[in-house]
Order: structure tokens, then C-alpha cells, then sequence
């Protein structure tokens, strides 16, 4: 996985510095990655072809906010094309009884982070991405709603849904009250 570190606001990045990009947002967007593909495998391509399409681009911004929206948008758009996939859906094991694998189920440090991304993984993805843009970017529900180009009120839902359902998720787990 990636390393943490977002680099700080006041930065100012070149148009042409995918480095300096890859290192701010590095660690949102495979977050993005993980939790909308639920593997590692999937993610790590969800990641390079986010970065990849940044650098082949170079698309200009108005500002960080901006960059940092088209990155989240593009994330979730290679994460859903990922998951939509025809290999996906048309792969059959050359064995019967085999189950394909997509990929090494994706474990964190703790056992306490599993079970929280067990039950992130586990909502439906408009709930998933509210969830993980509210919670972990810390995006505002207006911001959310702009991004995923729905009214605020959608966000709104979706993310108390999200929040019920993973309320539900937890409860008998290492988060019963």
C-alpha cells in the first residue's frame, strides 16, 4: 500500500509535477481504490491508471480543490469501470468447483481496522463512497454532492443509511455496545 501523507495545503504544484501529485494524493486515492474494489490487486490498477491518465493529460486546474475533485471523480469512475469489467463477468474456472480469484483479500494492521473496512467494503457503493468521502477526506456533504453530481439531500441519505447499516454490520462484532 501506498504511504500516508497528503502533503500540506499551502504546497503549490507544478502543472507538469505527477510527481509531486502522486506523492500528495497517493494515499486517497488507494483508499478510494481499496474500498470500491474490495482487493488489492484491483486497487494497485485502480491507482496506476489513475496516476497514468493524470500524467498522459496533464490536465490544468483552477486549484488544488479542483485537481484534488478530478482525482477523486476519476478514482471512482477506474474503480466502477474495474468491478464492471467483462473479465469479471465472463471468466469461467477451467475446473469445475474451482472459484476464481480476483485477488488476496485486502488486511489491515489491526483487527479492530479489519472489521470497520470489512463493513465499509460490505455497503452498497453509493453509500460507500459517501461514507469514505465524508469520514476519511473529510469532505463536506455539499462538496460530496458535487463531486458525485447529486443533490445534497442524496448525500445526506446515503450517508445516514451508510451509517445504519454499518451500525447493523458491527453490532455482535469486536464494536458491540
Amino acid at each position: 500500500m501506498p504511504e500516508q501523507g497528503a502533503g500540506s495545503a499551502d504546497d503549490s504544484l507544478l502543472p507538469g509535477d505527477t510527481h509531486s501529485v502522486v506523492n500528495r494524493y497517493e494515499s486517497m486515492v488507494y483508499g478510494i481504490a481499496v474500498t470500491h474494489t474490495k482487493c488489492r490487486g484491483d486497487a494497485d490498477d485502480v491507482y496506476q491508471e489513475v496516476f497514468l491518465t493524470y500524467h498522459r493529460r496533464q490536465p490544468e486546474f483552477n486549484d488544488e480543490e479542483h485537481r484534488r475533485a478530478w482525482l477523486i471523480t476519476t478514482t471512482l469512475n477506474c474503480a466502477r469501470r474495474s468491478a464492471q469489467s467483462s473479465w469479471r463477468t465472463r471468466v469461467v474456472p477451467l475446473t469445475p468447483g474451482v472459484v476464481v480469484d480476483t485477488g488476496a483479500d485486502f488486511t489491515l494492521a489491526t483487527d479492530e481496522q479489519n472489521v470497520l473496512f470489512r463493513a465499509l467494503r460490505d455497503l452498497p457503493e453509493t453509500q460507500r463512497s459517501v461514507v469514505y468521502l465524508f469520514y476519511f477526506e473529510d469532505l463536506p456533504v455539499a462538496r460530496i454532492a458535487e463531486l458525485l453530481d447529486v443533490e445534497p439531500g442524496t448525500v445526506k441519505v446515503r450517508l445516514s443509511r451508510g451509517r445504519a447499516q454499518m451500525r447493523e454490520l458491527l453490532l455482535g462484532g469486536l464494536f458491540d455496545e
